[in-house]
């Protein structure tokens, strides 16, 4: 039995639908993220699985107990929200140790906790400091480990790295992960960030208009998105629409308007005629200098211009413009230090990608 069970649960505010027929299982330990566009649903369906919203029709269970008729304050669940919401009046300790003491432990066994939850979040130095005097990074661990204090069943977690700058979003990253390996509760995190649901998850709920459109491992809502929406939403992707012309093997003869015919890795249930894209990363893409006569494998090949360029640091991304018009995003590792540049704008080029590369999605 799953930890927590979701079971064809809809939520409605007058005419929209915010959560339409959406059944998950999450099981006890695990990292697990719903992750969508603004207004998708993902934090209508966190509040409702803490209790502070219910649902229209369908069931949540935590355990094996249907939690309808269970306040907030009674499930052993607790939520970190962005804004931290530390008491400004409370020490750090005080902070902590506020679940705890509303729970009627003893002094010693408070001290006690605190003093392991300070350690856990590494921050034995800021017991007796005020929220104020603490960095952003550093609220966010004194609202985790006040959240973690009394071991809950599980931490819900309602973007809670969103008022981070970038270089401190990618610290918490590493700490959120360790903190849960460590103390092995369960985590449901939201975020709208696609980087960090792929850095942080074990598993993914990819959500669109109330509607769970993939659930998987990271790697799996990556490489294998389950439609187009999917692939559009999840990092870069060339979306390359199609037609199947044959199916021979484990290989996909595709008829583009735009591009002729390519290949591409065959799958189960895929057959001539079927019409859909073909969801291309960019890393997959290859470019070379017109004329270079590039690996044998790049059957795929195509001719264009560098239309546009943006220098990341590691990679320069490429924006080729194909001879037919079609607009290709191709990535090149920056080998050498400083501003490195393969190619210029108006360069000639070619693109090209192996045949295994890719992968087809019906509409």
């Amino acid at each position: 039995m799953a930890l927590l069970e979701i079971r064809n649960v809809t939520r409605r505010f007058g005419a929209l639908t915010a959560i339409d027929n959406v059944s998950i299982d999450i099981e006890a330990g695990e990292f697990f993220t719903l992750l969508g566009p603004s207004g998708c649903g993902k934090t209508t369906l966190l509040r409702m699985i803490a209790g502070f919203d219910q649902p229209d029709s369908g069931a949540i269970s935590l355990d094996g107990k249907d939690m309808a008729d269970t306040p907030p304050e009674q499930r052993p669940i607790h939520t970190v929200f962005q804004s931290y919401a530390l008491f400004p009046h409370m020490m750090v300790a005080d902070n902590i140790a506020f679940p705890l003491r509303m729970a009627g432990k003893s002094a010693d066994e408070i001290a006690a906790k605190v003093r392991e939850m300070l350690d856990i979040v590494h921050l034995p130095d800021k017991a007796d400091h005020f929220p104020h005097e603490l960095s952003g990074g550093q609220k966010q661990r004194v609202a985790l480990a006040r959240s973690l204090v009394n071991r809950p069943r599980m931490l819900l977690l309602d973007e809670p790295l969103g008022a981070l700058d970038a270089k401190l979003r990618e610290e918490m990253q590493v700490e959120l992960i360790s903190l849960q390996r460590d103390i092995g509760i369960t985590f449901v995190f939201v975020t709208h960030s696609q980087a960090e649901a792929l850095a942080l998850s074990h598993r993914i709920a990819v959500m669109n208009a109330g509607r769970v459109e993939q659930l998987d491992a990271p790697s799996r809502i990556y490489g294998f998105p389950k439609n187009r929406f999917v692939a559009d939403f999840i990092g870069n992707c060339n979306l390359l629409d199609a037609r199947v012309q044959t199916v021979s093997g484990n290989t996909l003869m595709l008829e583009s308007a735009g591009l002729g015919t390519f290949s591409a890795p065959a799958r189960e249930g895929i057959v001539a005629g079927a019409r859909g894209v073909l969801a291309l990363r960019p890393e997959m893409v290859q470019i070379f200098a017109s004329g270079a006569p590039g690996a044998p494998e790049l059957s795929n090949r195509f001719h264009g211009a560098v239309k546009e360029l943006v220098y990341v640091g590691n990679v320069t991304t490429y924006m080729v413009t194909l001879d037919n018009g079609l607009k290709i995003e191709t990535l090149l590792p920056n080998s050498g230090s400083g501003r490195v540049r393969f190619f210029e704008i108006g360069d000639s080029v070619q693109i090209a990608w192996r045949p295994d590369a890719g992968h087809f999605v019906v509409d």
